[in-house]
């Protein structure tokens, strides 16, 4: 609110009252073609040796954009049930934190229709830096101009255009050193109900980097049919609460049901083989009851 605030008071300033309203609309979204520009790559990695990478937006509209970059802070959280989101934070005392040292070049810029802009990136880390990576997002705005809507009639006198701002958040990884992602898992909760099997899976990761795999359940049943199953992206920073729901259709299932779960960093297709780093599986047999 104070954001929309800040920007309707902005756009307003001299203007006669009771003569223009301005409506501002931010939203913040994990797609990069919903946010009205495209972004590739999606993950951004920079390497101790190099410090630099680069990362191209590209206006597919047919209007000009005004494209602007910041940094903030943001891994994925979760709750006590499992529901995952990936706060925003312009400040925070994470030691994994690369806020503070990486710049972009250019940080604004107007994207024609149709236009294309690399953005460069720069780390200038401290020098002690222990081996390890470091984190930001690359939050990329995308303003579009304004839109007159119909004018005034005689009766009236407001005239309404639309400002929409929408971002998106990029990932953005610095690495030093060896690297080793060690996930640990500190519990497994099971839940059973007419209609699914909930499994409610508690991670950590140990390691001096992120955790990135597939975490795959298979809900079999007493002899050995499978019942359902789940695939799921798996990225664990610091503790990581995860739920999946196992479906159950139909009732010719013998119980107890029985979930096998695994969970590796082998299987990931959208991220580049040369950028995952292999840590340790994990497998597990919990028996529903």
């Amino acid at each position: 609110m104070k954001q929309f605030q800040r920007i309707l008071g902005k756009h307003t300033q001299g203007v006669h009252r009771g003569f223009l309203v301005f409506i501002a609309l931010v939203v913040v979204l994990a797609g990069s073609v919903q946010s009205g520009v495209l972004v590739a790559p999606t993950t951004i990695i920079l390497l101790d040796k190099t410090r630099t990478g680069r990362m191209t937006v590209q206006n597919p509209s047919n209007s000009p954009k005004e494209i602007s970059i910041r940094f903030s802070f943001g891994i994925p959280t979760s709750d006590s049930l499992g529901n995952i989101s990936v706060p925003l934070k312009d400040s925070v005392d994470d030691p994994n934190s690369a806020v503070g040292w990486i710049t972009a070049f250019p940080r604004k810029v107007i994207l024609p229709a149709g236009g294309s802009q690399v953005i460069r990136f720069r780390a200038s880390p401290p020098e002690d830096l222990p081996d390890g990576e470091y984190w930001a997002r690359v939050v990329v705005r995308s303003e579009e101009g304004y839109t007159t809507l119909p004018p005034p009639t005689d009766d009236g006198s407001i005239t309404t255009k639309l400002n929409m701002i929408m971002q998106t958040a990029i990932a953005l990884k610095y690495r030093k050193g060896d690297l080793t992602p060690a996930l640990e898992l500190n519990g497994v909760r099971v839940e059973l109900d007419s209609a699914k099997v909930s499994v409610l899976i508690d991670m950590s990761s140990k390691g001096n980097c992120s955790y990135i795999g597939i975490l795959k359940c298979r809900l079999l049943d007493a002899d050995n049919r499978e019942v359902s199953q789940s695939v799921v992206q798996l990225a664990v920073y610091h503790d990581l609460v995860r739920r999946v729901n196992l479906p159950i259709t139909g009732d010719s299932y013998k119980e107890p049901f029985q979930v096998d779960l695994s969970i590796s960093t082998d299987g990931r297709t959208d991220i580049p083989a040369e950028e995952m780093l292999n840590g340790n599986e994990i497998k597990r047999t919990l028996i529903v009851r």
